[in-house]
């Protein structure tokens, strides 16, 4: 039983990593599948790879112009959309720029941190809104992370802007609900999730598993998780047997957050 049959969806940032993995997982719950990205090479490509009903279109989400085209583009092929997952997103330290703390970091780093992660998700949801208001249901999914609920030195604007993202996240829940409309919207939050952004500091030489171990020592589970598995989360959002789940903020980072798996002493005790 495919429990995403028939359903529109669009997934942002989809061309790579979580977002490739939520576009498979939903094609193979028989959802129709748009995937975009400003990478349009690499987005073509994993639409081809993936098949099916997978669709690549290219949104850049800082531009409400594309979110217009997209969305008009959509609806007018399908007569409506059905999920929208705000997953792109970046760190900032892609273009090699290494300082972000919150007191070297440049105001024109924060900034672009921000539009693309927050400006993104704003412009992601209201466009969801209206595409979805006809019928009165859908999903919002928006992909947050660990870093949206702890401080992060070294990643001031990272740290803010998922923040950020999960809080305008309840506020599109309730003011859906208000509205009295039945469009829910969830924020997931991962962490240590092995997706193309740890391969610079894991190398491909002898010492890779080493350095894997290292990189996860402080997670419960002493592993990374797996974007097929921040997939099988989103699944579930999407689908009909979560009717009931708006403005929820769901973890999933191998216990992180739950605090130390080190075992008692009992000199601690």
């Amino acid at each position: 039983m495919y429990r995403l049959k028939g359903k529109i969806a669009l997934v942002t940032g989809a061309a790579r990593g979580i977002g490739e993995a939520i576009a498979h997982a939903f094609l193979n719950e028989g959802a129709i599948v748009y995937l975009s990205d400003i990478n349009d090479e690499l987005g073509f490509n994993t639409a081809k790879k993936l098949g099916g009903s997978a669709q690549y279109v290219r949104l850049d989400v800082r531009s409400e112009q594309d979110w217009r085209s997209v969305m008009d583009l959509i609806v007018s092929t399908h007569g409506a959309i059905d999920v929208v997952v705000n997953n792109a997103g970046i760190t900032g330290f892609e273009g090699g720029d290494l300082v972000h703390d919150p007191e070297n970091a440049s105001l024109e780093a924060w900034r672009a941190v921000h539009e693309t992660n927050l400006d993104g998700v704003f412009l992601g949801c209201k466009y969801a809104i209206k595409a979805m208001r006809p019928r009165g249901v859908g999903s919002i999914i928006n992909i947050s992370s660990r870093s949206g609920l702890v401080g992060i030195p070294g990643a001031a604007a990272y740290a803010s802007s998922k923040a950020a993202i999960r809080n305008h996240t309840k506020t599109v829940a309730l003011y859906c609900a208000e509205q009295g409309l039945r469009i829910r919207c969830n924020s997931i939050h991962p962490a240590a999730i092995l997706t193309p952004m740890w391969e610079p500091m894991l190398g491909n030489g002898p010492d890779r598993e080493a350095r894997m171990a290292e990189l996860v020592s402080d997670t419960p589970l002493r592993r990374f998780g797996m974007p097929e598995e921040v997939a099988a989360l989103a699944v579930l959002l999407a689908s009909d047997e979560a009717t009931y789940i708006t403005g929820s903020e769901l973890s999933i980072d191998g216990g992180l957050l739950a605090g130390s798996a080190a075992s008692l002493r009992a000199e601690d005790a």
